[in-house]
């Protein structure tokens, strides 16, 4: 085998030192996001939601709503930091005197860190920072979104469903947004065997803030109890 040239052993090393250097880097994001999390001093909730929802709209004063249901219950409200449903909510947890948390993230456009956030962290990495919002919460709320809205939803439901975290209440806001999602879920992967009828009950449909509060709070509530006998 013969050796490798000058110029290879140059592109080999720099990749090497690329390598670690990155792995620094995630290890330096995941050390900060756990350290933020450890600042969370009550129980919380996840909600997420479209950066693209403007101030005043249905979804925005919902989301706003909802979250400040929360505070007044005690709950922290964790969302990632930026506009839109996440600036409605952590806007919203303000509102309600409680604990405002935003796990943002450096994006070419849309996302800028809202100014409603008593504890806020900046990631590079996606997966860093999915951690802190599971690491964080005891429940979730989802609210109108798109791709990043959907990853979060279905890689919160795949970590319960494989039993890599709790079984958490999962509430989707807005039933004319959802229910078609749903109905196909039942239809096609339910109908398939791809996902039991268990894993579809994670799901609760509601359009009320209220609703979406009291479901979770009941959930972590009984959760407490059955963990205290």
């Amino acid at each position: 085998m013969s050796q490798p040239s000058g110029l290879d052993r140059r592109v080999l090393r720099r990749s090497q030192e690329t390598f670690a250097g990155d792995v620094s880097l995630i290890a330096s994001e995941f050390l900060a996001g756990f350290q933020a999390v450890q600042q969370i001093d009550r129980p919380a909730v996840s909600i997420f939601g479209s950066a693209r929802v403007p101030d005043g709209s249905p979804t925005y004063e919902a989301a706003r709503e909802t979250a400040r249901l929360f505070a007044e219950t005690g709950l922290a409200v964790v969302t990632g930091g930026g506009p839109g449903v996440m600036e409605a909510a952590n806007r919203g947890a303000k509102d309600g005197g409680g604990l405002s948390v935003g796990f943002n993230i450096v994006l070419p456009h849309e996302q800028g860190l809202n100014g409603y956030c008593d504890i806020a962290l900046t990631f590079k990495h996606f997966y860093a920072r999915k951690v802190m919002f599971v690491k964080a919460a005891e429940g979730f709320v989802i609210f109108p979104g798109g791709f990043g809205t959907m990853d979060e939803l279905y890689e919160s439901l795949t970590l319960i469903q494989t039993g890599t975290i709790g079984t958490f209440p999962v509430v989707l806001f807005d039933s004319d947004y959802w229910e078609e999602m749903v109905e196909w879920l039942r239809e096609e992967m339910l109908a398939d065997g791809y996902v039991s009828s268990g894993d579809l009950d994670l799901l609760y449909l509601t359009d009320e803030p209220a609703e979406a509060v009291e479901r979770i709070v009941a959930v972590i509530g009984s959760r407490r109890e059955e963990g205290s006998t």
